[in-house]
């Protein structure tokens, strides 16, 4: 009997930042997708799928912002792979304040050429990476 893959996850420390806040003083909406695609780019790295970036356009985002996050705040943002369709990339994210959620969403992407039309199919050893059925390239 084979084992079900491990969905490939990754978690990152940041600091919320001055430029992070907004007027209210607390975390401004926009903060949080930096933290994710940041932690999408260690994750691309710790996968040794580098070549991802800039192949990978977002076609859909949604948050839910749970509590608020002050200047100075530490937090640590989990991103993992919910599904990898044909052409698409779905990642399920949470920020937290130690264990206290403040922002849970999810972000789909799909792989596309840059010059290209549209969105392209993954090549296979890629989605076998990306699903957690291959172990990452080194």
């Amino acid at each position: 009997m084979t084992q079900p893959a491990t969905q490939p996850s990754i978690r990152v420390e940041r600091t919320v930042e001055w430029p992070d806040t907004d007027a209210a003083g607390h975390y401004h909406h926009s903060s949080v997708i930096r933290w994710v695609e940041a932690a999408e780019s260690e994750l691309h790295l710790a996968l040794g799928l580098p070549e991802l970036f800039g192949h990978v356009p977002r076609v859909h985002y949604e948050v839910d912002y749970l509590e608020r996050l002050w200047f100075r705040d530490q937090v640590v943002v989990e991103l993992r792979i919910a599904q990898v369709g044909r052409t698409s990339l779905t990642y399920d994210f949470e920020v937290c304040r130690g264990e206290t959620p403040a922002a849970r969403g999810r972000l789909v992407c799909v792989r596309s050429e840059p010059a290209g039309e549209g969105a392209q199919p993954w090549p296979d050893d890629v989605a076998a990476i990306l699903r957690g059925e291959e172990p990452p390239r080194t």
